[in-house]
């Protein structure tokens, strides 16, 4: 399954705001319930990538 989501060279637009108490949040649009935190935009980018993933993993593996 790995190997299928590195041949999809696609690209997400993701949303990173400040969280309400500390540090980011964000969550890609065009996948629901796709979400992640950090402490810092730089993590929260990266964090959000790692994200992405899983759900597409997710949503390969129920297809």
């Amino acid at each position: 399954m790995n190997n299928l989501l590195k041949d999809l060279n696609m690209h997400y637009r993701i949303v990173v705001e400040e969280g309400e108490d500390l540090g980011y949040v964000s969550h890609c649009p065009a996948i629901p319930g796709c979400h992640s935190q950090s402490e810092t935009i730089e993590e929260a980018v990266e964090n959000i990538k790692d994200a992405i993933r899983g759900c597409l993993e997710v949503i390969l593996k129920s297809n």
